[in-house]
């Protein structure tokens, strides 16, 4: 197969734990050329979608050997302009922020998917499925969540719970969450710096004493079930699991919960086009579905041995084959 990767600056790629250079690996590991183009390298012209994309190699020791240099990794092609459909696979591995520019791109990957391309994740499923809100379609996995701009209304969720987690419905990585008690002093200033004093919408979820134990990482693959998650454990007197807030990963084998949660859900994500998704799971309660680009792949081969990067691979060749 081509492969065409739609993802952030190849500079920026820590090649030591990202789940695309993973991805990278395996697909070449399995005979498959891969290209890659950032958002602004997407363009519409002549009525076709197209990309400017460089051809990709690895170069180099591989992960783990001696002389690695992640900063050497690959050999970049000059940029080619084609049309999104030439490639047998268009993979969306940008990261959030999932902002407006964002939005403009899964127009144009939808654009290439009604002239053929194939493209994983699905944009309009992608743009469809707010990270943060589209748990509110499975209340029966969840803890007690709002989304509201009422100022009020989040401090009454407090009280009512004694402790609460607030969220932006576009924050990534941990950023911009709070755990607040009803008795803080602060809980004011913390609900007007996120709502904006009713200018942004806030997500409150019932705290989750779980989280001690590790916001738990559930990965589907077309699908099917990833047999372990990663289990992000929050640092002392951090609230947050998120590894890009300090935690540290810890991969396990499914709970049977886990399992109930990621058997449910996978068919009717994978039936919208989600071919790969990470549930987040605290405790018994989902909490996040990621879309865009779902991480952990790296965390769980090293610590369980199970090679998430080659299922998602042999995952992404029956697709490919299969009649659109």
């Amino acid at each position: 197969m081509r492969i065409l990767i739609v993802l952030d600056p190849v500079d920026t790629i820590k090649t030591y734990k990202d789940s695309t250079y993973a991805i990278m690996q395996s697909a070449v590991a399995r005979g498959h050329t891969l290209h890659v183009c950032e958002l602004g390298g997407l363009w519409l012209g002549g009525g076709h979608a197209w990309a400017d994309a460089q051809s990709l190699a690895l170069s180099g020791p591989q992960l783990g050997e001696a002389g690695h240099d992640p900063h050497q990794w690959c050999q970049l092609g000059e940029p080619v302009s084609e049309r999104m459909s030439a490639f047998d696979a268009v993979l969306m591995r940008k990261d959030p922020p999932f902002d407006q520019e964002y939005v403009y791109a899964t127009w144009l990957l939808e654009h290439a998917v009604r002239e053929g391309a194939r493209v994983f994740n699905h944009p309009r499923a992608i743009r469809d499925h707010g990270e943060k809100y589209s748990i509110a379609e499975f209340p029966q996995f969840t803890s007690d969540t709002i989304v509201s701009r009422s100022p009020h209304r989040l401090r009454e969720f407090v009280k009512h719970h004694g402790e609460a987690v607030f969220k932006l419905l576009d924050g990534m990585g941990g950023a911009s969450i709070f755990r607040a008690r009803a008795d803080d002093p602060n809980l004011s200033v913390i609900i007007e710096t996120l709502n904006q004093f009713g200018a942004r919408s806030v997500m409150a979820q019932r705290y989750l004493p779980a989280i001690a134990d590790g916001d738990k990482r559930v990965l589907i693959i077309g699908g099917q079930v990833v047999p372990f998650a990663l289990a992000r454990i929050p640092k002392l007197g951090e609230a947050r699991g998120n590894l890009a807030a300090g935690g540290t990963a810890r991969a396990q084998p499914l709970t049977a919960r886990d399992l109930e949660i990621a058997q449910t859900l996978a068919p009717v994500l994978a039936a919208r086009g989600l071919f790969l998704v990470g549930l987040d799971v605290i405790g018994d309660c989902l909490t996040e579905i990621n879309v865009t680009s779902p991480t952990c792949f790296r965390e769980i081969a090293v610590q369980a041995g199970f090679d998430v990067a080659r299922l998602y691979v042999e995952g992404l060749e029956r697709e490919v084959a299969r009649p659109a």
